[in-house]
């Protein structure tokens, strides 16, 4: 049970993420209608609403030119050759099972190389056992190599007969996401008909900006991280959207919905789709007067295409009474087990986790009424396809964790299985503590491959081995040879502390939101305040949908007679923070909260990728933020944090120094 409940704040915690990312990005979209062309703001994220730069094929050559990129001869790395061999990817591998760095001169090279040949796969790619007695599947990786080598090295590396499906999400969140692209875009060379790749919702250049991806690029290549990054916006585009095995098994990233129609997705033109946060702005316009004309004039159509993911917030827990358990010491007996487990199910319902949508009502997933145009129903398919998750409930429902795709029933794969002769759907795109998991009477699979996502021991890692039976057999694994060492006490004990350290994080950033709401229930200013109410009232703030009376001996050390002392505790946040002389240190708190928001807005108005910005551009990606906000942050504050954090007066802001300024951790961690 402490597993599940750690399980559970480290989930709620991602997904609160995700609806801050949803918002945003809806917010810039409201920039784009209202604001005038000449805005500031308006010019500040309108180059992530246009048209991919180098969508068009007679400008490839001048962002995929390598002749000019020179290959020293003090380089050591690997020197690859094209066409690609084997032995190529091969030495690729070791090289990167050691830490070596590939030249970008080749780096680039693979990337046009794997963009032609990607240019000529179909929108679903499909595999026949009649050449091959095996295929393997693997979920997400996220940046994971060291769960990529595991598969390989158990399983075999990808050859003609030895074929493999990655179903997506191949990067953002670990630190090797663009080793592991280079990797299997190196097999797919090589082997072109055995080697699958399919789009997930992180390859997508705006979800990079905010998860890491982006960060890592520009880090490692810093000369030429502008142009990979563009050559990867536009191979994310040309992946394949599904894998059909022998016509009976669908695999893709994120699932399906009830308007989910293959065919349409057999034909429609994926290349445009540079992102899937948005339909493609060419479609607004035929001509380039039309463009001009709608900057001026058309704002409000222009919305309705710019429009993002719908966002909604799951709905506040009610304030209910429940047995108080504690995570220190598991249950020793069945009618204790579900004691908690009813607690944990309640509270995640209340909150709109957990899959639990009875109360919910059918609805179009947010879809504007007036968007009936045949792009808006394309785009839906596709968004369908990367970002939707399946409920225990029938039906199909917007997807309110997320802000976008759906969450549809057994009904629906009932219907979509059958409609297109199918007999089962492998999916991915969710963190599964075994590494899989069945639904929907065995019908569908989701397959996780990046082991220890959360931390260290949070969750194992599979992969799906299938024969012409189609019967898919799982294999685990757990990638960190530090959870080899630990004993299943020790791995609990050591996620459950890293859930509570980030749970803490979570109180600190909205310490004043909650006194306000623990002293609603304070009228006489005691300090102090029931179990219940201090459940009740840090769920209405937090809204993470967890069992606080359960999680309470954990976190609040400081009760009286049964009661929270909750100035004390919020004063006991073992939590470090930055001493600036600010005259304002009410912006301090409003950093930490929107820590995310303004770390994706800084690598927006970063255009060159440099990760340095102006005083002014700091200056506006506050303005920014408090328009998003909708409050007032004066410029004499902005400006007087932003000489505090200029240290050397150079008039420019290092963005990786000052967002690892203001991250949070524990005072231990810290020493």
């Amino acid at each position: 049970m402490r597993r599940r409940c750690t399980w559970n704040i480290f989930q709620s915690i991602e997904y609160a993420d995700e609806q801050d990312q949803t918002k945003l990005y809806n917010f810039f979209g409201f920039l784009m209608d209202h604001f005038t062309p000449a805005s500031s703001e308006r010019k500040l994220i309108s180059h992530i609403f246009r048209e991919n730069d180098i969508c068009r094929d007679t400008e490839w050559e001048r962002y995929n030119c390598c002749r000019s990129v020179e290959v020293p001869d003090s380089y050591t790395g690997p020197r690859l050759t094209f066409p690609m061999t084997f032995c190529g990817v091969s030495e690729l591998v070791e090289a990167f099972k050691h830490r070596q760095k590939l030249h970008a001169c080749y780096v680039l090279q693979l990337l046009g190389e794997t963009w032609r040949l990607l240019q000529i796969l179909p929108n679903i790619n499909h595999v026949s056992f009649c050449h091959t007695r095996e295929i393997t599947i693997c979920g997400d990786l996220h940046g994971h190599l060291e769960d990529l080598l595991l598969i390989f090295y158990k399983n075999g590396l990808p050859s003609s007969e030895k074929p493999y499906v990655f179903n997506g999400d191949f990067v953002d969140r670990g630190k090797n996401s663009l080793e592991i692209l280079l990797i299997l875009f190196g097999f797919l060379l090589v082997y072109p008909n055995n080697i699958h790749l399919n789009r997930g919702n992180h390859e997508d250049h705006i979800v990079n900006l905010r998860y890491g991806f982006t960060k890592e690029v520009v880090g490692k290549y810093r000369v030429h991280g502008k142009k990979i990054l563009k050559l990867l916006q536009k191979i994310f585009s040309s992946l394949p959207l599904a894998t059909m095995v022998d016509h009976k098994v669908l695999i893709v990233h994120g699932g399906i919905s009830e308007s989910t129609d293959l065919n349409v997705i057999a034909r429609l033109d994926r290349h445009k789709y540079v992102s899937t946060l948005k339909p493609p702005m060419q479609s607004l316009h035929t001509t380039s007067t039309n463009s001009k004309m709608a900057d001026s004039d058309g704002l409000v159509e222009s919305r309705r295409r710019v429009r993002s993911l719908p966002n909604q917030s799951p709905t506040p827990a009610g304030r209910h009474d429940f047995p108080r358990r504690s995570l220190q010491n598991p249950p020793v007996s069945d009618r204790l087990y579900w004691s908690v487990e009813k607690e944990l199910r309640k509270r995640r319902k209340e909150a709109g986790f957990d899959q639990s949508y009875g109360d919910m009502k059918m609805s179009d997933s947010g879809q504007d009424p007036g968007d009936t145009g045949t792009d808006d129903h394309e785009w839906k398919q596709i968004v369908d396809m990367l970002w939707s998750d399946p409920m225990p409930q029938n039906g199909c429902i917007p997807n309110k964790l997320r802000g976008g795709g759906c969450y549809w029933g057994p009904d629906v794969t009932e219907n979509v299985l059958g409609r297109h002769n199918l007999q089962l759907l492998i999916r991915s795109h969710e963190c599964k503590q075994d590494g899989y998991e069945f639904c929907h009477n065995r019908r569908v699979l989701t397959i996780f491959s990046a082991s220890n996502y959360y931390e260290v021991g949070s969750n194992r890692g599979a992969y799906i081995r299938m024969g012409p039976n189609l019967n898919p057999h799982l294999v685990q694994y757990q990638a960190s040879s530090t959870c080899i060492d630990l004993t299943l006490r020790q791995s609990v004990g050591w996620t459950e502390r890293s859930a509570l350290q980030a749970l803490r994080q979570q109180v600190f950033v909205h310490k004043s939101d909650l006194i306000s709401a623990f002293q609603e229930f304070d009228p006489n200013s005691t300090g102090l305040i029931s179990t219940r109410d201090w459940a009740s009232a840090t769920e209405s703030i937090l809204k993470l949908g967890l069992p606080w009376r359960v999680l309470r001996p954990q976190l609040v050390s400081s009760t009286q007679h049964g009661k929270v002392e909750y100035r004390q505790w919020i004063r006991e946040l073992s939590l470090t923070e930055p001493h600036l002389e600010i005259s304002d240190t009410s912006i301090l708190e409003i950093m930490y909260k929107n820590h995310s928001n303004l770390e994706t807005i800084f690598r927006i108005i970063d255009t060159d990728h440099s990760g340095l910005i102006s005083l002014e551009e700091f200056r506006q990606t506050w303005k920014l933020l408090s328009s998003h906000l909708k409050m007032e942050i004066s410029d004499k504050t902005v400006a007087d944090l932003a000489q505090s954090i200029d240290f050397n007066k150079d008039g420019v802001i290092d963005i990786n120094e000052f967002m690892e300024a203001f991250r949070l951790v524990g005072i231990s961690a810290h020493k």
